[in-house]
């Protein structure tokens, strides 16, 4: 369907006003929206766009070709991932996908959310983060392993990763007995070196990123005859991770809107291939993280190109180029892509851990972040499903990631105060926060650089209830003491009073 055809969520305001891009937009107030005008030719495509404070919604303008080839830098080419010829999968794909892989793969459930209320609409979450290595990646190297050649299946394959998809690759290599080699960068996790090492698998870990450990394994594929399954490119893999869409659509019948996390884009490209086919009425939406937002890029591009890339929580999306294949599949069928902040991420895993029980990843959090944000409002009222896609989190990542959530909901906040430093001062402080039932995380004193060599200045991170309890905690603090200065307010408090 074209764009401009589309019926847009009721309540919002329509306005024209000219751009030049119709993807890129100048950044505005939370909740701003206009419609704008593209001038393609002789005839005029209306645009819609939405610019919150917590990230931006593009929604793509179907009316611009998507280009039949690409240019590109690379020495080794993948064949399976040719930018002069990109590959686009059918529904006939996803449906052989899961044939194939059904009695290998864990078939993960996708309950109505506990907390569905709360949001506002009828939620539901599959949890893909269950199966056996943590990801949804094992449906497409199951599926892209079932379908070699004998002659493959003897020589084995190879491929580059930092973590999901190499785990996944491993684990089925070895239940299928094919040798499996995968190439790791050294910021890859120990923890999931040493599991792919478990799983049998000939781990190499070489190259400072990703882009160095794809070209020596794609150079290695060449020089021993091992096939290279890239990891979100390859149509294989595509299509096996679009069975997950099949398998939403028989646990959600008719879902009005599908939040799928993207990083490479053959997680969406599979998906939408599977939903649109099935229920075209569905809203396929996409989620990046605004640290590594390659498929926007590609879609201001009009096709896939290197972006950098950030650190972020969401290691999991940080793909620094769109697969071709992917890109050309899912574009058309992508209704809307938003890229969310990473503290809405972290407050997300936050509220999967206490409401939900899931422990998730930042890529697999991605989607409940865009609804937290406020950036998917017109879901209000719908049934809704969002993919949490894994659930392989670092530890210490997940411990900052928590503490993140805190800060960004109001619940953990730091405040300095001027108070006595005779005996019994900093205990009186102690006594309040005692009273009032805060918690102490961490606290710590300054003298030198004092004028007053009677007072003590401290600083405390303390656990609150909610913000409105910190702010009890911070008119008590200015009711004993001259000086107090508080933490700011939190993103989520902040953007719920501007909207």
């Amino acid at each position: 369907k074209k764009l401009k055809k589309k019926k847009m969520p009721s309540g919002e305001q329509n306005g024209d006003t000219p751009v030049k891009n119709p993807l890129t937009v100048p950044r505005a107030k939370c909740n701003d929206s206009a419609n704008i005008k593209v001038d393609n030719g002789n005839k005029t495509i209306k645009a819609k766009y939405v610019i919150h404070s917590s990230g931006t919604v593009l929604l793509p303008n179907h009316d611009i070709p998507i280009p039949t080839k690409f240019n590109t830098s690379d020495n080794i080419l993948d064949p399976f991932c040719d930018p002069a010829k990109p590959q686009k999968i059918s529904f006939h794909d996803v449906t052989s996908a899961a044939f194939l892989i059904k009695d290998g793969v864990v078939r993960t459930p996708c309950p109505r959310s506990t907390s569905s209320d709360s949001y506002g609409m009828d939620l539901y979450l599959k949890k893909d983060f269950q199966q056996v290595t943590g990801s949804f990646k094992e449906r497409g190297a199951r599926y892209a392993l079932l379908c070699l050649s004998e002659d493959q299946k003897r020589t084995g394959v190879i491929s580059a990763s930092l973590g999901n998809h190499a785990q996944a690759l491993s684990y089925h290599g070895w239940k299928l007995n094919i040798p499996v080699t995968v190439v790791m960068p050294k910021a890859a996790p120990i923890m999931k070196i040493q599991k792919c090492r478990n799983y049998k698998a000939t781990v190499i870990v070489e190259g400072k990123d990703m882009a160095e450990a794809k070209a020596l394994a794609l150079k290695m594929a060449q020089d021993k005859g091992l096939l290279y399954i890239n990891g979100y490119d390859h149509p294989h893999i595509m299509a096996g991770q679009g069975t997950i869409g099949l398998e939403i659509l028989e646990q959600v019948p008719n879902p009005d809107a599908v939040i799928i996390p993207v990083g490479g884009g053959g997680l969406i490209a599979g998906i939408a291939t599977a939903i649109k086919a099935l229920s075209p009425a569905t809203t396929v939406i996409g989620v990046e993280s605004e640290k590594c937002p390659s498929f926007s890029q590609a879609m201001e591009n009009n096709g896939p190109v290197h972006t950098p890339i950030n650190n972020t929580l969401a290691d999991g999306l940080a793909v620094p180029k769109v697969g071709y294949n992917a890109y050309v599949t899912a574009l058309p069928l992508i209704d809307k892509m938003v890229v969310v902040k990473e503290e809405w991420i972290a407050l997300a895993i936050l509220r999967l851990v206490e409401e939900e029980k899931c422990v998730v990843e930042g890529a697999g959090a991605a989607g409940l972040g865009a609804i937290l944000a406020g950036q998917l409002n017109e879901l209000k009222g719908k049934k809704v499903v969002i993919l949490l896609c894994g659930g392989n989190i670092d530890t210490t990542v997940f411990g900052r990631c928590l503490e993140r959530g805190l800060a960004a909901e109001g619940r953990l906040v730091k405040f300095l105060a001027e108070v006595s430093d005779r005996p019994g001062g900093i205990h009186e402080l102690c006594k309040l926060l005692s009273h009032l039932g805060v918690s102490i995380k961490d606290i710590m004193h300054e003298r030198a650089w004092l004028k007053d060599i009677y007072t003590v200045e401290v600083k405390v991170v303390c656990e609150t209830r909610d913000w409105a309890h910190s702010m009890e905690l911070k008119n008590e603090l200015k009711k004993y003491y001259t000086r107090v200065e508080f933490s700011e307010e939190p993103l989520a408090i902040n953007y719920s009073v501007a909207s």
